[in-house]
This record gives structure tokens, C-alpha cells and sequence, in this order.
């Protein structure tokens, strides 16, 4: 089902693997066939695709190229994958309406399949597509984000600290 390119660092086969249903708006957290996890997420509100500039969450299969943020406190705020300094609060969310928050952790995807999510204009590395933390005031189970998965920051960082680098993730739309 998946390629060889979903070994670990020490080439054994990484069992642990994501599924993001769009439709129902959920990231659930596998182990083989066991459900280790269930989590509440935001998609991309213009839906589904994945071609570059739409703002829609891509398709099919992703591996997590790039774990960011470990150790971070709760709420750190991210621009250009680094921390700024700041930590999110209410009073910073409302000093900066329409801000697109990237907080606590990324989980930075990376397309597998060529033509599709990978390579060209429909590239989720080059799209910057990440599983990331949003504030607490942004809603969840509903498609609000610019195509990337936004999850709630203690949930983010559940799941952060269950998977490796190269964890497989399956985005079905």
C-alpha cells in the first residue's frame, strides 16, 4: 500500500501512521489497524485540491517530512517555521485580527505521489502544508484554515510526541 520511502532513520518499517478525513473533519492517529487516537481538526476552507495558491488541503498520500517546534511552550507563535518569541493569548488573537496563527508544533507534510501532491504546481512541501496548532478561540470541525490541518495546541502536541519523522499520512477527500 505505501513505498519504501516510510522508513525511519534506522530503516525499520514505521507502524504508526495518520488518516485526515475532510468530510468529517478528523485526524485519527493508527498504530497498523489500531486506533491509538481520534482528534477534532480544521481543514482548508475552499475545500479540497492541490494545486499551488488554492487554499485547499491536498489529497492522497503525505509523509511528515519535518517535526518543528519540540520542547516549544504551549502556544508559541511560528512565522517562517520559527519561533517569534511571542506566545498566543486572547490579547494578542485580538490585536491581530485575520492573522493565520501557526502555533506550538508543525507537522510539515510532504507529497508522495507524483503529479498529484508532489512535484509542480500541486507540490504540498513547496505549499507549505503542516499540521499546526490554532488558537483556542478558532473553531474546530469546521473547514476555516488556508489549506493546511489545524488541530488544538494540547492535541497537536499529543500527537507530535507519538510520531516520528516520515510518520505516513493519508488525506482523504
Amino acid at each position: 500500500m505505501f513505498s519504501s520511502d516510510f522508513r525511519s532513520r534506522g530503516g525499520s518499517q514505521v507502524s504508526k501512521r495518520i488518516q485526515v478525513d475532510i468530510a468529517g473533519q478528523t485526524l485519527t492517529l493508527f498504530d497498523d489497524d489500531r486506533v491509538l487516537a481520534d482528534y477534532r481538526v480544521s481543514t482548508g476552507l475552499n475545500g479540497v485540491g492541490e494545486e499551488n495558491g488554492s487554499g485547499c488541503t491536498p489529497r492522497g498520500l503525505h509523509r511528515v517530512r519535518l517535526r518543528i517546534g519540540d520542547g516549544c511552550p504551549v502556544g508559541t507563535v511560528f512565522r517562517g517555521r520559527r519561533p517569534t518569541g511571542e506566545v498566543c493569548d486572547a490579547s494578542l488573537v485580538a490585536a491581530n485580527p485575520g492573522r493565520d496563527w501557526i502555533l506550538t508544533r508543525i507537522l510539515w507534510l510532504t507529497g508522495c505521489e507524483s503529479g498529484r501532491n508532489r512535484g509542480g504546481r500541486v507540490d504540498t512541501l513547496r505549499r507549505y502544508i503542516y499540521i499546526h496548532g490554532t488558537p483556542d478561540s478558532e473553531p474546530m470541525g469546521v473547514p476555516r484554515s488556508h489549506g493546511c490541518i489545524r488541530m488544538r495546541n494540547l492535541d497537536l502536541i499529543d500527537l507530535f510526541d507519538r510520531i516520528p519523522r516520515g510518520t505516513r499520512v493519508e488525506i482523504l477527500g
